[in-house]
């Protein structure tokens, strides 16, 4: 017999897997665009990367729009009280995204403040990349909430250590996943490089990553009985120890499929930890917001449950397609080769 509860875990898992989806995919759009500089060396290195990503980002950022939508129509409370308590982040994560696309438009329509353009891209996307972090590291860790389960902390509230160190985990992550990218799309002097940039982030992502999992162990006691935190754990280690080989051995399709394992590890962990809140009450336990208390009515998760499921093979077999259309090396009149 169907349950309400079991709709509600179903969202859970679906808008987990969302974010999931959108933080592999458009991670390594903010990680080329937050690398332009180092990996970048003259303007034809700078629109060939710009070109590697031209194609998908706009693509990549439905997965983002679309667990925003999931996130209003399955739990609302939970969407409102994140929106309206973090609104001034958000708005900084939301310029950070829109000068990130923006400047990409702009800097070949108007080449004579190209540079100013690139400044914008490689701030959007540095700011956009930290603070998803953030913010979610907040949400896990949680944040002070009233009896009315809103928001009743500040801006400063929300730059704690710990969601600092979530952010700076995800950024070293989304740095790696550009740098892996550039490796699958570029060729010559270009990709050497960024196998070099990938050789030293993967040694900050392992650090940040271990770091990240030793404060969720010691935060949640509760995930010495969840094998998915173990599960989490192995997971990274292995793509760690796959971008490793790789880099050595200079496959260049293997790095961004080890990178991306890696991020996983890390966003199993998150799950691990997280299930079943949606965001916490640092004060006082009882007001913060679960799956359970944040809900919609049951037939409106049955509704959305069919549309979802229908709606999820969709998208994947577009974002496989448009994947495959472009599949190649970029160059930096826009072409790919393959």
């Amino acid at each position: 017999m169907e349950t309400i509860e079991t709709f509600q875990g179903l969202w859970f898992v679906l808008i987990f897997l969302l974010l999931a989806g959108y933080s592999l995919l458009d991670g390594f759009d903010l990680g080329v665009g937050a690398l332009l500089p180092v990996l970048g060396r003259s303007a034809e290195d700078k629109d060939t990367l710009i070109a590697s990503i031209g194609p998908v980002w706009d693509g990549n950022e439905v997965w983002l729009i679309t667990a925003g939508g999931a996130l209003f129509a399955a739990f609302p409370h939970a969407y409102a009280t994140a929106f309206s308590g973090f609104y001034p982040a958000m708005m900084l994560v939301l310029f950070a995204l829109i000068f990130r696309a923006v400047s990409m438009e702009f800097r070949a329509l108007d080449p004579s403040r190209a540079g100013w353009w690139e400044k914008a891209l490689i701030c959007g996307s540095l700011g956009a990349a930290f603070l998803f972090g953030v913010a979610l590291g907040n949400i896990i860790y949680g944040v002070p909430l009233d009896e009315h389960m809103e928001y009743a902390g500040d801006f400063i509230t929300l730059l704690r250590p710990v969601p600092l160190l979530f952010g700076i985990t995800g950024l070293f992550a989304v740095l790696l996943q550009g740098a892996a990218w550039a490796i699958l799309k570029t060729d010559g002097a270009l990709r050497d490089r960024a196998y070099r940039v990938a050789f030293v982030l993967l040694w900050g992502n392992v650090i940040a990553s271990l770091a990240y999992f030793a404060v969720l162990a010691f935060t949640f006691s509760e995930l010495a009985g969840r094998p998915l935190f173990y599960i989490a754990v192995g997971v990274s280690l292995v793509g760690w120890m796959g971008l490793h080989l790789s880099l050595r051995s200079r496959r260049d399709g293997r790095p961004l499929a080890a990178s991306s394992l890696s991020f996983l590890g890390l966003w199993l962990a998150a799950g691990a930890a997280q299930f079943p809140h949606l965001i916490r009450a640092s004060n006082v336990p009882d007001w913060g917001l679960t799956i359970f208390n944040s809900s919609t009515g049951l037939y409106t998760l049955q509704v959305m449950s069919v549309i979802g499921l229908a709606g999820m093979p969709v998208v994947i077999g577009y974002t496989i397609f448009v994947y495959r259309l472009f599949k190649g090396k970029a160059k930096a009149d826009g072409h790919y080769d393959g």
